[in-house]
This record gives structure tokens, C-alpha cells and sequence, in this order.
């Protein structure tokens, strides 16, 4: 069972990251067509990981490590990419993200094991 959960958060973090990437890819090029298509097949990819990922996590599980990576690689890469600025909030609401997420991933945990 264990296996099976890792491998449900590897899932939801490849949806993440492919979210992200279609939040990239809309503003990274100037092509309208090369802008849209990477934008569906980047979302059509993150649909699919976090569909995968819900076959072996629950749904608050799949859905926050989901938006908890799609949020940090999405801040990250506008820092990188595009030189936005990051503020102190930001750093601060990253860190309660992850605090949150892995407060949820303990607690499921501990459900399991009690039922």
C-alpha cells in the first residue's frame, strides 16, 4: 500500500509541474498557435496525472499536493524565467502550503492505520 501512495504523489506532482508549465507556456511565447497548443496539451496531461493520482490518494491528498506544487514551481519559474519579484508573503505562504500539506498527508496516514 505504501508503494502505492508514493507513487500517487509522484501523480499529483507531475500534475503540478504540468500545470505549471501551461501557466509558463502562456506567457512564455508569442505564438498564439504555439502559446494554445502547449497550453491544452499541458493540461490535458495534468488532468490525466492527477486522475492517476486519485486512483491511490484521497482527494484532499491528490488535490493539495497538486496545487502545492503547481504554486511553488509556478513562483519559482516566474522568479527565474520572467525575473518577477518574490516577496517575503510569498515565501511565508509557500512555507504554510507545505506545512498544510504535509499535516494532511500525516493525518490521512494515521486515519489508515487506526481503521
Amino acid at each position: 500500500m505504501e508503494g502505492r501512495k508514493s507513487g500517487g504523489y509522484a501523480w499529483a506532482v507531475s500534475a503540478g509541474l504540468n500545470a505549471a508549465l501551461a501557466a509558463i507556456s502562456a506567457k512564455f511565447f508569442s505564438s498564439q498557435v504555439i502559446r494554445c497548443g502547449l497550453v491544452v496539451l499541458f493540461n490535458m496531461t495534468m488532468w490525466g496525472c492527477y486522475v492517476n493520482s486519485l486512483k491511490a490518494l484521497s482527494s484532499v491528498q491528490a488535490t493539495v499536493t497538486n496545487f502545492a506544487t503547481n504554486f511553488l514551481s509556478s513562483g519559482l519559474a516566474g522568479f527565474l524565467l520572467f525575473e518577477e519579484p518574490l516577496s517575503f508573503q510569498w515565501f511565508a505562504g509557500a512555507m504554510f502550503i507545505v506545512g498544510g500539506v504535509l499535516i494532511l498527508s500525516k493525518s490521512s496516514v494515521e486515519k489508515e492505520s487506526v481503521d
